[in-house]
């Protein structure tokens, strides 16, 4: 009989569905999913620490001790089976630290554990603890044990319902995309978007950004975007470069800039900047920015038609009011957003450092989201849409 894991809490599941990186900043879904934070797989590190004469279950309850003794005996676990094992021994340890906390798993091979404030990549860590100096030893118990005591945020991002569209409303089109076939060095097409198999992307794909072209028609969806906000709402569009100042981080090579403003208050302005890349930014609100594609890399593999969905949902959710943000958000007092579809199939959130803002902007946007706690409001109709 096998050796029982059982030293956490709970019945030991497999890891959550690995995700893209690309969904790193934020959760999607129709609704809540089970949080794992019991995985199984770590029988072979038990077994380990029972040859050594070391109470696994002491481990377990000892982030501190698990530390020390995965530094001690790192050259040992060496081998790819009993490193994994003991990478998913450690990260249910740290899952213990916390109720918020729980695994995630993305489709490059990465498993990690924490909540929305930290996470910590249980193979790399158990990979770095060999051979680490003391005061590295000391640095991840330290940061482990601050993480483990901070206050549990009760209050997470309020979850807007958008306002259901009406006969009033005209109806979105998306503009056709370029079909186009691109082709690798050796003359292959490639097919973006389902490029990689299970293993994940080449290793060297990350630093890669080949034929960043496809992202072409992703500037006449967001024109096709204005036009449409423009036709349906009572709003003021002002197409100027000094715009794209708007966004929080720096847009390169601006080729456009719309500001679409509703006439209704406690609604959130869109400003829409093109980029040469080509690319689309769009800043919601006050206090965050949406990149289009999140990242052309290769590994990302993304492809115009994932990004211009993102893009709409985007859009029409914020203009039907199913825009959130939250600022301060918890003790980092980080910057909250939270979006649901307004066809509701599909909603987003995400959470993050406010990052290089000036201290005036944040105290601005602070004081704007005490009246828009339930969200930002819906953007009234024109009296004649459409026309």
């Amino acid at each position: 009989m096998g050796t029982i894991e059982e030293l956490f809490e709970g019945e030991p599941t497999g890891l959550p569905a690995p995700v893209p990186r690309g969904s790193a900043l934020y959760q999607q879904g129709s609704g809540p999913s089970a949080k794992v934070r019991h995985a199984g797989g770590y029988a072979p590190f038990i077994d380990f620490c029972s040859a050594r004469g070391v109470p696994a279950e002491d481990l377990a309850s000892d982030i501190e001790r698990l530390i020390w003794f995965l530094r001690e005996v790192g050259p040992e676990i060496e081998r790819d089976a009993l490193a994994a094992a003991a990478a998913i021994f450690t990260g249910n340890a740290i899952a213990r630290l916390r109720p918020d906390a729980h695994w995630a798993a993305y489709e490059d091979g990465s498993r990690l554990v924490g909540n929305r404030v930290r996470q910590f990549e249980t193979d790399r860590l158990v990979e770095g603890l060999r051979g680490a100096h003391d005061g590295s030893v000391r640095g991840l118990v330290s940061a482990l044990s601050e993480w483990a005591q901070e206050e549990v945020d009760s209050t997470p991002a309020v979850r807007p319902v958008p306002v259901p569209p009406t006969a009033r409303l005209p109806l979105y089109l998306r503009p056709p995309l370029p079909a186009m076939t691109y082709y690798s060095p050796n003359g292959e097409p490639i097919p973006y978007g389902q490029r990689w198999d299970p293993d994940g992307p080449a290793p060297d794909s990350y630093s890669v950004d080949s034929h960043p072209e496809r992202f072409g028609g992703l500037h006449t969806v967001a024109l096709a975007l204005i036009d449409h906000l423009a036709a349906a709402y009572d709003v003021d569009v002002d197409t100027d470069p000094v715009h794209a100042k708007e966004l929080l981080g720096v847009a390169r090579n601006v080729v456009e800039a719309v500001r679409v403003t509703p006439r209704g208050r406690g609604a959130a302005r869109l400003t829409f900047v093109l980029t040469s890349y080509p690319g689309v930014m769009v800043h919601a609100g006050v206090l965050h920015d949406f990149p289009f594609p999140v990242c052309g890399c290769d590994a990302c593999d993304e492809t115009a038609e994932t990004a211009a969905d993102r893009m709409e949902m985007l859009v029409l959710a914020v203009a039907a009011g199913g825009y959130s943000e939250r600022y301060p958000a918890g003790s980092r007092r980080w910057c909250e957003y939270a979006l649901t579809a307004v066809d509701g199939s599909g909603s987003e959130s995400g959470r993050g450092e406010p990052g290089p803002v000036a201290a005036a902007r944040l105290r601005d946007a602070e004081i704007r989201l005490r009246d828009m706690a339930g969200g930002w409001s819906p953007w009234p109709l024109r009296e004649s849409p459409g026309r």
